[in-house]
Formats: structure tokens, sequence, C-alpha cells
């Protein structure tokens, strides 16, 4: 007798482009044109250093007499023309928000990583062991929640700036911003997964695991997290948005990335100072990028949202 075939396994290539989120992508053109912003924004940041006519923040490369230069207007002293204009300083707009997107997207994404596995690994001690880790986490989410994140955030901030030294605060301010974001953000993700921990532990494959000698760890990191992912998915999609415009709202107000590194906010900080004097265009940019990243990040968010909620399939 003939052996049936074994057909040939899927690659995951092939799973993933057959599968019904991504039926569901494709079926939704607010999901792919916000997916295709989003990718356009990130490789124009990786890839600014190539794409940038100039880079805006080398001394050396500055021409003071380019300095409030219309778009694709001839400078009346160099005879210069920028695609989205110049700057106070003769920087090339266009450049200035490739690079200041580079550090919006590095410390919204590292503030939602920091956050998320923050908020997981309380969220899993909570609602796993219980008594007073649950008591002590919990509370002190809730207490963080009735202050606005933005002000936890700049609390945080001035506390870190605070306590480093001086000859190191630009070089450090990044990963301050990062890491006050970061705390600020924590609870909902500790929240949601702890409830969801919470339902799971209950299960028989838990029960299974703790007959077979699972250890607390092992089972909530091998089996109670892969089941409490997809929530946490929506959420990071979600809070990145946030991220970038908390960051944003820092550097806005000159708590955040430095004059060094000029972020999304610090260059529509410096344009809001030239709105009415008629140099528009030192502002407007910077702050449709911002929109349009964010935007397009919600937009994400919330097609995720409901691709992943059962009740809506």
């Amino acid at each position: 007798m003939s052996e049936t075939p074994i057909p040939a396994q899927k690659s995951r290539l092939r799973a993933a482009l057959e599968s019904d989120l991504f039926y569901t992508f494709t079926r939704s053109p607010v999901a792919v044109v916000a997916a295709f912003v989003v990718l356009l924004m990130l490789l124009a940041s990786v890839f600014a250093p190539l794409i940038a006519p100039t880079n805006p923040f080398d001394p050396a490369s500055l021409n003071l007499m380019n300095g409030f230069t219309a778009p694709m207007a001839a400078n009346d002293f160099t005879g210069d023309v920028f695609l989205l204009g110049t700057d106070d300083q003769g920087r090339d707009v266009f450049s200035t928000i490739l690079y200041g997107m580079r550090i919006s997207l590095f410390v919204g994404v590292s503030a939602v990583l920091f956050a998320m596995v923050l908020g997981i690994t309380l969220g899993l001690l909570s609602g796993y062991l219980g008594g007073w880790v649950e008591t002590i986490i919990m509370r002190t989410a809730d207490v963080q929640l009735t202050f606005p994140s933005i002000l936890v955030a700049m609390l945080i901030f001035g506390i870190a700036k605070g306590i480093t030294p001086v000859e190191y605060r630009d070089q450090m301010a990044i990963w301050v911003l990062i890491l006050a974001i970061g705390l600020s953000d924590w609870v909902q993700f500790a929240r949601v997964v702890r409830g969801a921990t919470l339902v799971e532990k209950n299960k028989e494959y838990v029960e299974a695991a703790r007959l077979i000698g699972r250890g607390s760890g092992a089972i909530m990191l091998r089996h109670i997290l892969p089941n409490v992912l997809s929530p946490v998915l929506v959420i990071a999609t979600i809070s990145l948005a946030l991220a970038i415009i908390a960051e944003a709202t820092l550097s806005f107000l000159g708590v955040g990335a430095p004059p060094t590194q000029p972020s999304l906010g610090t260059l529509i900080r410096i344009g809001q100072g030239f709105l009415f004097s008629g140099e528009w265009w030192i502002l407007l940019f910077p702050a449709t990028t911002l929109l349009a990243l964010a935007l397009s990040v919600n937009l994400l968010g919330d097609w995720l949202r409901d691709a992943l909620n059962p009740r809506l399939r």
C-alpha cells in the first residue's frame, strides 16, 4: 500500500499572508494607508543621513545667509532653493524633520517597550501571586492614575535630570526622557495583564503545568504570557502614538530633547516663535509631520483592536 503523502508545512510568511488578520488588514483601506504612512516615515527617519540634503545639526554645514528662506524660493543672498524652506539658522527644514523624526520615533518606541516590559512583569506578578504583592502593585498603579501622565513624566524627568551630573545631562537627556515616559505609562499594561492573568491562572493547562512540577516563573512566562499578549499589542500600538505626543509635549515645554538633538517637539517650539512674523513654514511642516505620524499610529491601533476582538469577527 502506498503511504499517504504528508503535506509540506506552510512557511511562516505564507501562513501570515493567509491569516484572518492579514485578510482584515487588506480589506481596510484606512489601515493600509495608515500602515503605509507609518512605514514611509519610519524608513525616512532610519535613512535620514542618506535622504537629507544636509546634516542640519552639523555647524560646519550651516550658512546663516540662508536663514528664513521660504519653501521652493531662491534665497536673496545665496540663490539656494530649499524644498520646505529654512529656519532662523539657515537649516533645511526638510532635513531637520527627518532627523527630528528619528529622535521622536526612537523615544516613543523605546518608552513603549520599557513600559510594556515593566507593566507585563508587574501585571503577571500581581495576577498570579496575589496577596501583598498584588496589593502593593495595584495600589501604586491606582495612585499614579490619579495624576495626568504628562505631569508624572515631567516629575520623573525633573528628578532624574536633577540627580544626573551637569556634564552628562545633554548626553543622558534622551534616556532620561525614555525613562520618564515609560514610567508614566506602565499602569495600563499592568492592569490589563493582571486581569487576563486572573482568568488564565485558573484554567486547566495551568493546573496541569503545576502538577508536572513547573515553577511559578516558568508558568507565567511560558504558559500564561503567550495567552495575554493580544490586548497588550493593541495597547502598545495606541501607547506609541501617545508616547510620541508626550515626547513632543515635553520637548515643546523645554524639558525634553536637548537643543543638540532636537525632536519634532523641539522643532515645533522653535517654529512657534516665528509664526506671527511670517515664517509660517518653520512651524507648519514639523507640526504636520507630527500630526500625520500620531494619527496614522492611532488608526493602526484602532484597526488592530477591532481585528483582535473576537466579538467583532
